[in-house]
């Protein structure tokens, strides 16, 4: 296997969006220690790219030119990767928001990967393709919403599902996180004696989320659930030295998890 990311750019996120139940008093000191003093935060979008024999696999799809002004790069850096969009046999995705699904569609809804099999598990695949889902998502975020919706029928034809545990390409499993989303999944790539875990938005920042992994985070669907995932899949991390891809973690996602007191530390390499 051979493993680089892209990039597709950045979002702006308002800390009072990210983190809207926690104090400034305690949220401020995590920050500062990690030199993050602007608000909005500015958070990486890190795009997984894999090739394995004949297959050439992407991680997530980034923002297309509908999200943000600030991300949408991704069909830039697979240029400069030397990997034409036609080039794609799979895209994986770990969940529906739009900084991970809306780049599927170019500039005239058509897809851009032509020639790839979409993948994406099946609880995250019901629960935005379910119509139902834009009116008891919430006002705010109804748009994303319907933005799933239109893609994932474009796309149906092409889409496969699957569920927690399967192998679902050669060396890669897919591996249930849910509560950044209903059906978020991350995915451990395995080859030999060496893994790595591509992570989505399991865990969504290298600084509140590894201090405190059982505070809540504004972007979870349900911050409960997330939040218990963050604090298993981090101390499974760390305990078992899996290396980690995080789509919002610094130097292009790519570390490793080690306990820091009560929480865990994130060191990019």
């Amino acid at each position: 296997m051979t493993i680089q990311t892209l990039s597709d750019g950045s979002l702006r996120l308002p800390k009072g969006l990210l983190f809207p139940d926690l104090p400034q008093d305690q949220l401020d000191p995590i920050l500062s220690r990690h030199g993050i003093t602007q608000d909005p935060l500015e958070p990486p979008l890190n795009i997984t790219l894999l090739r394995h024999g004949d297959q050439v696999v992407l991680f997530d799809a980034g923002s297309g030119p509908a999200f943000q002004d600030s991300a949408g790069r991704l069909p830039l850096a697979l240029e400069e990767a030397g990997v034409s969009p036609e080039e794609i046999t799979h895209v994986v995705f770990t969940h529906a928001h739009p900084d991970h699904l809306w780049g599927v569609l170019d500039d005239f809804d058509d897809p851009l990967f032509a020639n790839a099999e979409h993948l994406m598990g099946q609880a995250e695949w019901d629960y935005w393709f379910d119509p139902a889902t834009i009116s008891t998502i919430g006002e705010e975020r109804a748009n994303m919403a319907a933005g799933a919706y239109r893609r994932l029928e474009i796309l149906e034809d092409q889409v496969t599902r699957f569920r927690d545990g399967e192998e679902i390409l050669p060396g890669v499993a897919a591996r249930a996180t849910h509560g950044h989303t209903p059906g978020h999944m991350s995915f451990e790539l395995r080859s030999g004696g060496e893994s790595i875990m591509v992570l989505g938005d399991a865990i969504g920042n290298h600084h509140v989320s590894f201090a405190q992994p059982e505070w809540h985070v504004g972007t979870d669907h349900d911050p409960d659930m997330a939040a218990g995932t963050r604090v298993g899949l981090l101390d499974q991390l760390a305990h078992d030295q899996i290396r980690v891809i995080g789509y919002h973690l610094p130097g292009g996602g790519l570390g490793e998890v080690v306990r820091a007191g009560s929480g865990f530390r994130f060191i990019s390499t």
